[in-house]
């Protein structure tokens, strides 16, 4: 297991550094950020790069509608360069709302708008020749860069066809909202469908579950504050279809049975054993999220443990 956790700024971008650079220093092996309305992701690595020398940094993840993939190529090849070599690309097709209200964009064909601008940026990466698509199209090349042909890319899945798409053409995938049970029973067998296809091997392929997490002597309230956090996504369709096929109603908001499954929530132990469980249903990179009103700080020294 390779635990790694998402430290976003929140409201403060000192304490955020001095979160990451702890975070390394505890053996955490990665370190992801989201991409939502707050600083920009790939900014807010160039500094966490700065702090340290060991953990993978990645993006948890960007929306490729938010930048063209000749910039955003660009934009990873430069923080690569700054981290040493530690940089994940991770990109998302996010949301209809998001796309055309924040970004002025449109999802018309996700899955294959996804691929289009996969290998555009793989093709940047490598120094080829970038492939001309039907929505995404460049002649781009970075100069005065040696190209690195591994750059790693994970893309954000949810869906039977994205998440076969992953496994097809990236490097890994990431997961919000996934408790272990769909993680065991539709990402795993439908991203070894897409490995199959893809000529790659399911041994090399990185699967990041986000995991929300608090060690406290009051976990009834930190589910309170999880539940909370996570109703907003019960309105989203991608998400809604995922709990769907999870078996729950997304109609009746996240239970208590939802928020148990998902959750790495109470004693040092109870918690460890949660993370634990991510990892035995196929989980390769478990990812430790705080929640709000709980100590973070506390949660990631307690569970740094699971990595002894």
């Amino acid at each position: 297991m390779a635990l790694g956790a998402f430290i976003g700024a929140g409201r403060s971008l000192d304490s955020a550094l001095r979160r990451v650079t702890h975070a390394e220093e505890l053996g955490y092996e990665s370190v992801f950020v989201t991409h939502i309305s707050g600083r920009d992701s790939i900014t807010l690595l160039a500094g966490y790069a700065a702090r340290t020398s060991r953990v993978k940094l990645g993006t948890g993840v960007v929306p490729i509608y938010a930048r063209t993939p000749a910039n955003m190529a660009q934009s990873f090849a430069t923080l690569d360069e700054l981290s040493g070599g530690r940089m994940i690309a991770g990109l998302g097709v996010s949301h209809k709302p998001v796309v055309e209200h924040w970004f002025g964009q449109a999802i018309d064909r996700p899955l294959a708008e996804m691929r289009e601008y996969a290998a555009i940026v793989r093709a940047i990466f490598r120094g080829e020749d970038p492939p001309q698509g039907e929505k995404f199209r460049t002649a781009f090349h970075l100069s005065g860069w040696e190209p690195r042909a591994d750059i790693p890319i994970y893309l954000a899945g949810l869906s039977p066809g994205m998440l076969r798409l992953s496994g097809e053409i990236a490097d890994g995938v990431v997961l919000w909202l996934c408790n272990p049970n769909y993680i065991r029973d539709v990402v795993v067998p439908t991203v070894r469908e897409g490995c199959e296809k893809g000529g790659r091997d399911l041994g090399r392929f990185d699967i990041v579950a986000a995991v929300p997490a608090a060690v406290t002597d009051d976990p009834e309230a930190a589910r309170g504050r999880l539940r909370e956090e996570v109703v907003p996504y019960f309105n989203l369709p991608y998400y809604r279809a995922m709990l769907e096929r999870s078996g729950l109603d997304p109609d009746a908001g996240p239970t208590d049975d939802f928020l148990g499954l998902l959750g790495a929530i109470g004693s040092a132990e109870e918690a460890r054993e949660s993370v634990r469980r991510y990892a035995e249903s196929g989980a390769s990179s478990p990812c430790v999220g705080g929640i709000g009103g709980t100590d973070f700080d506390a949660t990631l020294d307690a569970l740094a443990q699971s990595l002894d």
